[in-house]
């Protein structure tokens, strides 16, 4: 029994970790994207080219709080069943995503 709740606090730390990852990724990207219409516009390139990475950067915005909204609910998950299962907190699996946790809270933010 215990293993199987080990692998479900395993697995539920795996995708809090990689949402909270993946929307430093497109916020990263979205700030790179508006450095480079900087410099675009600073070299007086095309106006398309212009046009085209702001169309990067517009889409790039539109997927953080999508990725926001599925950090929410896995962190919700995962720290709803962490609770359920006090009795496993000595196990390397609950330390884990007891971490993970405190690391993607600033994400929620």
């Amino acid at each position: 029994m215990a293993d199987t709740r080990l692998r479900q606090i395993f697995i539920k730390t795996g995708v809090v970790k990689r949402y909270a990852k993946e929307k430093v990724s497109y916020e990263k990207e979205a700030e790179n994207e508006q450095k480079r219409i900087l410099k675009f516009r600073a070299e007086n390139r095309d106006e398309h080219d212009i046009r085209k990475q702001e169309e990067v950067i517009q889409e790039n915005l539109m997927m953080i709080p999508e990725c926001q909204r599925r950090l929410k609910t896995a962190y919700e998950e995962l720290s709803e069943m962490l609770k359920n299962e006090k009795d496993l907190e000595e196990k390397d699996e609950y330390i884990k995503a007891v971490a993970a946790l405190k690391e993607s809270k600033l994400q929620l933010q």
